[in-house]
This record gives C-alpha cells, structure tokens and sequence, in this order.
C-alpha cells in the first residue's frame, strides 16, 4: 500500500429518505451513481469537513461530481490497467481480505491487546530504511544490512537522534531525530505498532518490516493514555508582535470575565469555528499539532483557559470544554472490534478458518483426473495437454492445468502432499474471490480504494508532477500573476507560487473535464435529498 494520501470516499450508514436508495442521483456519460452511493459518502465525510459551505449538500454533490470526473479521465487512460496499479490493488485486497480469515479466539486477543494499546500511550523514537518500490525479496540485504548496522550503532551507545540523522529515510527525522511522540492503539500502521508495544521501555526492537521499509524502534517512555478531550479556540494569525499584543489583550479580558464565545466572534482568524463558539472536533493523542495537544491536554477542569501560545498556525488561547477519560473495557468492545477488523491489523492463522470452508464447501475431486499426476515424469509434459476438470468448489471448476502450474517449480515434496496444499491454495481463494458477493462492506471498501487510488495517480500525473517539474509553467504562471504576490522573484517563495500553480493546474484539468464529460444531475432526486437532510436538522 502506497505510503501516500490517498482522497478516498468511504461508506457509512445513511438516513431514511423519501426516494428509493437505488434511484439515480446523477450520470457521468452514462454512468450512473445513485442515491445510496452520494449519501454514503456525504455522511461518512460530513464529520471531517470544517467548511460549511462543503457540508452543503449540493455544494458537496458538486465536489463528488468533480471526483467522478477525474475517475471518468482515469479510466480513459487506462491508469487502471498499468502493472504497478494492479499490484497495488491486490496488495490492499489481500490486506482488506486479512480480518475475514481470523480466527475469534485470536481476534479476542487482538481486542484485549487494542484495548491496552488505548489506555496506555507509547512514546518512541524509529530508524527506517525506505525500500525501493517494487522491489523483489532477493535484493532486500543492503537496506537489511543497513537498518543492521544503524541498530549496531545505537546498542553500541551512541545517541539515537545523531544516528537518525545519519541513517533514517523519514523525512519528519530533521525537526524529530526519530522521536515520534506519544501515540496510541490504531495511530500506525499495525506492524508497526505491534513492534512498539512489544519492546519495553528503555530498549531496542530487533529491525521489522512494514510496507515502508524495514525500521527498528526504541521505546522511551509508556504512560496512561489522556483520552480525549473536547476543546475551544482562539486563533491570531498574525505572528508578529502586533499579533502577540492582541492575543495578550483578548487574554487579559478573558480573565477580567469576558465572555469567550464572544470573543471567538469578534476576533478569532479561524473561520471554521468561528460561527460555533471557537469549538473543535474531539480529538486524542497523535491527531492535533504537538504543542496545541500538550497545551489542551494540560487544562484539567472545565472552562480553565490556556496562556496564549504560539504555533505554525498563530497565536491561540485554548479553552477546555471537557475532559472523557479512557472508558472500561466492556464500553470500548464495540468500538474496538469494528477498529480492530476494519485496521487490518489482525494477524491471524489461515488454519482454523480454513478447517471450518473446507467443512463448508462442497469440494469434489476428479480422482480419474488426478491419477494422471502419477506420473513420474509429469512436470515434462506440455501444459497445454492438461484440460480436464481435476476438482470443483461448489460450482467452481479447476482444470488439471492450474495443478500443473503449482506443481512444476515444487519438486521437494510428493504429488500427494502438494495436491492438498493445492486444495488449501485453491478453498482460500474461492473464499476470497466470493467475498465481495457475501461482504458487502468489503466490496465497497475495495471499491472506493481502487477509484481513490486511481483518481491520485491521474492527479500526479496531470497535476503534481506537473507543478514540481515544468519549470517553464511555473515561471509562466508566477510572471502572469506576479501582481498578487508581495515578491518580485520566483526563487523568494517557490513553495507558495508551487502550491497556486497546483490549484491552477486543477482548475484547468476540471475545465477540460467538465467540456469533455457529459454530466447529468436529476434534480428532482437531488431537492428529495436536500429535503430529508433539512428535516433530519
């Protein structure tokens, strides 16, 4: 799985509505989307959009529309067919795949484990050593030999952030040295995190690979967990010392007793929380900037106010609205097995599921078919003389030829024993073919990552790549807009003139779609829609 953003619209539960769920919302040269697919992702996404205006419904159809269209563009181009796309796929197919060939003893522990993992919070510092993309097994030793040699250096006592620095591919290790902070269950990827968890404090993991490269961790530090806490805030943006002087005086009046939703109104840079009091979305460790989590988390009881502090972002005065502690683990179990399922994190023996499909499946050999197999000299023959049936999986048919495939390269054991791996192989792969007809959510899920991952590389391609390497274009579009910029030159903000010519680039691209696609959206449909969400209000 690739180690990048992906905008990926996934499926949650909906409302009841006037008109039918299989209705059609809108088409795209054809191609329909109904209502169930738009409300799916109009809610699940509604809790992470700051905007108002994208939590209107016909304001967020036009965003939708827009996604459509860059996966419409996509598959013109056939980025869905490309080896590098397919080979991803199947590795996140395989990884959603995981979670359904667990066993539930094993599952109860991962819970258990999940649960630990949330009430207490880790601190730890990492090495990574990147993988090339698409790199085979047998060229792995010199990143091995690497991430070896940097954990050699640290158990021989030299600091963990001067080796970092010399060693580890993570970008973030110039401002961190490696520390990652404090996080807990379901903020890492699971491989990584098991290692973490697993290695006590003060000590050093053996080096683990994920699908980022191979690491090795040292855990510094193990604590409660904080929860979560529900907060208020008021933004300056102005960095300066006139924006410090400001933040000084709105903070000095909120100490005489002013009214702080008040405030937040008549001064507060954020607009997003503007119009509710300065209040943001719940949130616990690992998911806010560094020093606004510590400086939220250090608020103990309700109403109590934070001096102002400086981030990235401006001055802020934080106020704490409440306070939930990590809830028992009865009240978590839940929560925790959706996580635990949907993280892919479980890691479990195929055996057990396996036992239970092949009680389940009616599985019938052709034992004429496989005596054929008998022969000594069968790996010599032409594969294409191999076209009988050899057994079947409910109505599914497999032909000797696939046999013929599994055996050639395995010479070590006998026919006998690799026909019933064979069978395994084959008992798996049924149920993983079948899955998307008996698991909705994961037909779905695999969905939206396949058009997620699609519509991201059309946007590299098109886009990113673009804006990074067409030096003329940037130049062009730098001296074409030059009056709204406060420099005269390029090279003095490359970054801000980079960031606007994406935009640009987008706009053109949507341009381009919008002339090139018919689109057509059912308003009838779209105003059923529009009214069931004003009701529900």
């Amino acid at each position: 799985m690739k180690g990048k953003i992906l905008v990926v619209f996934i499926v949650f539960s909906s409302f009841a509505y006037s008109q039918k769920d299989s209705d059609i919302l809108f088409e795209i040269e054809n191609t329909p989307v109904s209502v169930l697919e738009f409300k799916n992702v109009y809610e699940k996404n509604l809790a992470l959009l700051v905007d108002d205006k994208q939590k209107d419904v016909e304001n967020y159809l036009d965003l939708y529309i827009k996604f459509k269209l860059k996966l419409a563009e996509a598959r013109l181009l056939k980025l869905d067919t490309t080896r590098a796309y397919k080979r991803e796929i199947e590795t996140y197919r395989n990884q959603l795949i995981a979670p359904y060939l667990q066993d539930s003893s094993f599952l109860e522990k991962l819970i258990k484990d999940a649960y630990y993992r949330t009430k207490y919070k880790v601190n730890a510092s990492h090495i990574l050593v990147k993988l090339p993309k698409g790199i085979l097994p047998k060229d792995t030793l010199q990143f091995y030999n690497k991430i070896t040699k940097a954990r050699e250096e640290v158990l021989a006592g030299k600091a963990f952030s001067k080796i970092a620095l010399k060693y580890s591919d993570d970008q973030s290790v110039k401002s961190n040295f490696g520390n990652l902070g404090y996080f807990t269950a379901f903020k890492m990827v699971y491989t990584f995190e098991n290692a973490v968890y697993n290695t006590k404090v003060g000590e050093v993991s053996k080096p683990f690979r994920t699908r980022f490269g191979y690491h090795f961790v040292k855990v510094n530090d193990l604590q409660l967990s904080d929860g979560e806490v529900e907060v208020a805030h008021i933004l300056i943006t102005d960095k300066s010392k006139n924006g410090k002087q400001k933040i000084d005086s709105i903070y000095s009046d909120l100490l005489k007793g002013a009214d702080f939703n008040t405030l937040v109104l008549k001064y507060s840079n954020d607009k997003s929380t503007v119009s509710n009091g300065g209040r943001l979305p719940k949130f616990g460790i690992g998911r806010m900037l560094k020093i606004f989590e510590d400086k939220s988390f250090e608020l103990k009881n309700e109403n109590e106010l934070t001096t102002p502090f400086l981030t990235n972002f401006g001055w802020h005065i934080v106020k704490l609205l409440k306070k939930d502690s990590v809830k028992s683990f009865e009240e978590m179990n839940v929560e925790l097995t959706k996580k635990v399922r949907a993280s892919g994190g479980a890691r479990m023996s195929d055996l057990v599921v396996l036992k239970k499909l092949k009680k389940k499946y009616k599985i019938i050999i052709n034992n004429s078919s496989k005596k054929v197999f008998e022969n000594k000299n069968i790996r010599a023959k032409r594969r294409d003389s191999f076209g009988e049936t050899l057994l079947s999986i409910n109505k599914k048919k497999i032909k000797q030829n696939v046999f013929y495939d599994y055996i050639r390269n395995r010479r070590h054991l006998p026919i006998n024993v690799l026909f019933e791996g064979f069978i395994d192989q084959e008992v798996l792969n049924y149920f993983k073919e079948n899955l998307k007809h008996t698991e909705p959510e994961f037909a779905r899920i695999l969905q939206e990552y396949k058009e997620g991952l699609v519509v991201f590389d059309l946007m590299q391609h098109k886009v990113w790549d673009k804006a990074a390497n067409d030096k003329e274009g940037l130049q062009s579009y730098f001296d074409f807009h030059k009056t709204k910029y406060t420099f005269k030159e390029l090279s003095r903000n490359k970054g801000l003139v980079m960031s606007d010519y994406q935009n640009y680039l987008e706009e053109y691209l949507l341009k381009e779609l919008k002339e090139k696609y018919k689109v057509k959206v059912r308003r009838r449909v779209l105003k059923k829609i529009v009214r069931s969400y004003k009701e529900h209000d």
